[in-house]
């Protein structure tokens, strides 16, 4: 029986997904579409700001990006870094960022979040941290390792952004009345990940030592209507 049949809803592999696009579609393969078309480029603008802003970039930072997808997005951000490290768990995205985006201070791994934050060999290079887009899809084991792992073992990380998340306050705005199961909303492995509220993400955050505030992700970003964007500070 499928994961589909025993969950009862749909579910992804999203290594497995990203191999049934084809290549040049980026945006196809790691989701960023809009009812199956890919997220216009005013939208994709608009994340580069907003990550560029919230995080501060500059040519001094050394950002760490975990779950990066293909790259595609993280490669708008090179002009303003002075370094880069993406991991992601899927080999087939990470294997296109490497042949696509790779370049001296620019490297992609295969590495699981929580994997990459406990295992990375020179944790003080990194200045800023983001994961964006994919917080979602990390279980609550992964995501408080990944987050406690960031503040202990990353001095220098002042900033971590956590952007695009669901916000379960707005379920409706996004399902209509057609709502999910619990199992569902909270499965990491459902179409859209965990819907966390900001009130889950606060305590997960603080005991990991991090000062955290929200915000709505900016207008007219076409995902505005039912996500929230998430600021960690090093106190």
């Amino acid at each position: 029986m499928s994961a589909v049949a025993e969950a009862g809803y749909p579910r992804l592999n999203y290594d497995s997904w990203a191999r049934t696009v084809p290549a040049e579609d980026l945006w196809a393969q790691v989701r960023r579409t809009v009812r199956g078309h890919p997220v216009p480029e005013t939208d994709i603008a608009l994340m580069v700001a907003t990550i560029a802003q919230r995080l501060c970039l500059g040519p001094g930072d050394v950002l760490l990006d975990l779950a990066c997808g293909n790259g595609a997005l993280a490669s708008r951000l090179f002009p303003l870094l002075g370094g880069y490290v993406g991991s992601d768990i899927s080999p087939y995205l990470i294997g296109i960022a490497q042949a696509r985006f790779a370049a001296p201070g620019r490297e992609f791994l295969v590495s699981g979040a929580a994997e990459h934050v406990e295992g990375e060999p020179d944790p003080d290079r990194f200045t800023k941290a983001l994961c964006y887009g994919s917080f979602a899809y990390l279980g609550d084991e992964e995501a408080t390792a990944m987050l406690g792992g960031l503040f202990a073992r990353f001095p220098k990380i002042t900033r971590l952004f956590l952007g695009n998340l669901p916000d379960p306050e707005r379920l409706e705005s996004f399902y209509g009345r057609a709502l999910p199961s619990r199992a569902e909303l909270a499965d990491p492995e459902s179409r859209i990940g965990v819907w966390r509220s900001r009130a889950a993400l606060s305590a997960m955050a603080t005991a990991a030592g991090w000062k955290v505030t929200f915000s709505g992700m900016p207008h007219p970003f076409f995902a505005s209507h039912y996500r929230f964007d998430a600021l960690l500070l090093r106190p």
